[in-house]
C-alpha cells in the first residue's frame, strides 16, 4: 500500500524543522515552544499574511521566531555549534584568527596590516580619551600613558611593513594628530606625556624651562641712562661726603707733619742724615737710560737718511743756557718738596723750618 501523499502543513512544519536545524537553535523555535508548536503558529501567521505556511515553509518560520530567523546577524551564525565545530576541524580558532601578529613582519598582506593599524589607532584614542580624567590616579595614568606610547611605536612598525608592502608612506601623508597631542620633555625624544599625565609630580618639573637670560643691552643703550651722577660730578650735593674728606685730610695732613718732626729731630741728634730724612726720590718720568735708547734710535734713524743728516750738520748758538738733566731732576724734586711742604704744613710750621735752616747754615 502506497504512503499518503504529505499534506502541506506537514511539508511547511519539517521545512521549518529543518531551517531551525541548519541556523542557531534560538533563532528558529521563536515563541512557538517545539516544532509542532511553531508550525501551528507558523500556520496562523501565514493565514493572517496571505498563503501562510502553506505557500512558503521557510518565510512562516513561527511567530517571533521567524522573525529572529529573517534577521539573525553574521556573528550569531559563527557563534553556533556546526560553525564552531568546522572552525575547530579546520584547526583554525575564531579568537586566534582575528589577533592582531605579534610582529608586523610576519603579516604578508597590504589589507590585513591597514586593518591593524586602523585598530591600533583606535586603542590610542581610546586610551588618549581615557587618560584625559585626572581622577584616575597616578599610577593608573602612568599605566595609560606607558601603554599609549607602546602604541604609538606599534603603529610606526606597521606603517612601515606597509610601505614595505607597496602601500601609501604613512610617515609623510598620515595625520599626525595622535601625535600632536603629547608633549616629548625636552632631551628625551621618542617618549611623549598625554593628557593629565603632563601634571604628574616630577613630570611638570621636566617642562619647565628656566627664563631665559636678560638681553643683553648695546653701547648706546647703556650711554642713554649715564649722567653727571655716573662719573661722580654731584657726589657733594648730599653734604655726606665733605665732612668725611675733610677729616680724612685733617689726619693724613697730621701724620705727615708728625712724621715730618720725627725725621727733624733725627736730623738734629744726629741719628739721620738730610738725604735720609728726604727719603727715596721719585723717579723721574723720562728716566736717563731711556733718554739714552732714544738718542740712539734717532742716531740709527739718522744714519739711514741722508736728508737727515745734511739738516743735522748745520750748527746752532744757544743764546741762553740750557740746563742739564741732573740739574733739571734736582729742581723737579724741590718743586715737589716745595709742594707738599705748602700742602700739608703751616704758616708756623714754614717759618720754624726756615729758622732751623738759618741755624744749620742750610
Amino acid at each position: 500500500m502506497a504512503p499518503a501523499p504529505l499534506s502541506h502543513w506537514t511539508v511547511g512544519c519539517l521545512n521549518r524543522k529543518e531551517s531551525a536545524l541548519r541556523c542557531s537553535p534560538s533563532s528558529g523555535g521563536g515563541n512557538g515552544g517545539d516544532g509542532d508548536d511553531g508550525g501551528d503558529s507558523g500556520g496562523d501567521g501565514g493565514d493572517s499574511g496571505g498563503d501562510g505556511g502553506r505557500d512558503d515553509g521557510d518565510d512562516g518560520g513561527g511567530g517571533d521566531g521567524g522573525q529572529l530567523f529573517r534577521f539573525a546577524r553574521n556573528s550569531e551564525k559563527a557563534m553556533t555549534t556546526l560553525a564552531r565545530w568546522r572552525a575547530s576541524q579546520a584547526g583554525v580558532s575564531l579568537k586566534d584568527r582575528d589577533r592582531r601578529p605579534y610582529l608586523a613582519s610576519d603579516c604578508d598582506n597590504l589589507q590585513e596590516a591597514e586593518k591593524w593599524r586602523r585598530q591600533i589607532i583606535g586603542e590610542i584614542s581610546r586610551k588618549v580619551a581615557q587618560i584625559q580624567n585626572a581622577g584616575l590616579g597616578e599610577f593608573k595614568l602612568r599605566d595609560l600613558n606607558d601603554e599609549i606610547n607602546k602604541l604609538l611605536r606599534e603603529k610606526g612598525h606597521w606603517e612601515d611593513r606597509i610601505k614595505e608592502l607597496g602601500g601609501p608612506d604613512y610617515w609623510k601623508t598620515g595625520p599626525k594628530m595622535l601625535d600632536n597631542d603629547g608633549k616629548e620633555v625636552p632631551g628625551n625624544r621618542g617618549y611623549k606625556y598625554f593628557g593629565a599625565a603632563k601634571d604628574l609630580p616630577g613630570v611638570r618639573e621636566l617642562f619647565e624651562q628656566e627664563p631665559p637670560p636678560p638681553p643683553r643691552k648695546n653701547r648706546a643703550e647703556l650711554m642713554k641712562d649715564i649722567d653727571a651722577d655716573y662719573y661722580g660730578c654731584r657726589d657733594e650735593d648730599d653734604g655726606i661726603i665733605v665732612p668725611l674728606e675733610v677729616e680724612a685730610e685733617k689726619a693724613a695732613v697730621r701724620a705727615k707733619v708728625h712724621e715730618w718732626k720725627e725725621k727733624q729731630n733725627k736730623v738734629k741728634t744726629g741719628q739721620m742724615t738730610e738725604e735720609e730724612a728726604q727719603g727715596k726720590e721719585e723717579e723721574p718720568l723720562f728716566p736717563s737710560s731711556s733718554l739714552d735708547e732714544a738718542d740712539e734710535d734717532m742716531v740709527e734713524v739718522s744714519r739711514l737718511n741722508p736728508a737727515i743728516d745734511d739738516s743735522e750738520q748745520q750748527c746752532f748758538v744757544a743764546h741762553v743756557p740750557v740746563p742739564s738733566q741732573k740739574e733739571i731732576e734736582e729742581a723737579l724734586v724741590q718743586r715737589r718738596k716745595m709742594e707738599l711742604i705748602q700742602r700739608y704744613a703751616s704758616d708756623a710750621l714754614q717759618e720754624e723750618e726756615m729758622e732751623a735752616k738759618n741755624m744749620i747754615g742750610v
